[in-house]
């Protein structure tokens, strides 16, 4: 089988990031605002996050899938939540999350925890490992948003750590495009339920 050239990669790759923006773009704000209820509730369901102490989360904006309600969920539930701030070289550094006051404006419009900062190791504290995504295929490969900043981070987090991307239902399953760099996941988090990819355990 032939290796894919990077740039046919990089390009698809970016179409598949316009469809899916797209597509986001024209959800109904009620669909997106019961999406948000629904997937905390299957999240503090799941037994990986009912077991886990620490999870890592992040602050979703713009059109994609809620996740303020997730991380009071969380935090109501008593589990301490990290959320990642973005470095100047795309990495990750982290913070604790202590409600939605604790959050500030970052670079790329994003909102980030104002409290101390953790360092980029602290990630390998956590249970459950949740980041964001575009799509993820069948095989657990994710399309992130194109920074490259997860894969940086998720080779510190202890071996075995389950990842989980949370995606609409209509993202999972799709066709992704790979590079060797890329970090596939473990599951999908949706507001129907949680979704084993590739050989994963069935833990939940």
């Amino acid at each position: 089988m032939d290796t894919p050239h990077p740039a046919d990669s990089t390009a698809a790759k970016t179409a598949l990031r316009d469809q899916v923006r797209a597509a986001r773009k024209r959800r109904p704000l009620g669909a997106a605002a019961d999406f948000a209820v629904s997937v905390a509730d299957v999240a503090t369901g799941w037994d990986v996050i009912r077991r886990a102490a620490t999870v890592t989360a992040y602050v979703s904006v713009g059109s994609e899938p809620g996740t303020g309600h997730l991380l009071d969920a969380l935090v109501a539930s008593g589990k301490r939540v990290l959320l990642p701030v973005v470095l100047p070289g795309l990495d990750l550094d982290w913070a604790e999350y202590a409600g939605r006051d604790s959050l500030g404006p970052a670079v790329r419009g994003l909102l980030e925890p104002t409290g101390p900062r953790l360092g980029r190791e602290a990630i390998g504290q956590a249970d459950v490992v949740l980041v964001p995504g575009l799509a993820v295929s069948a095989a657990g490969d994710r399309l992130g948003q194109g920074g490259g900043c997860y894969d940086r981070a998720l080779p510190r987090i202890t071996p075995g750590t389950p990842v989980a991307v949370v995606l609409y239902d209509d993202e999972v399953g799709l066709a992704v495009p790979t590079d060797p760099h890329d970090r596939p996941v473990d599951f999908a988090l949706t507001s129907s339920g949680v979704v084993a990819m590739r050989e994963s355990p069935d833990i939940r």
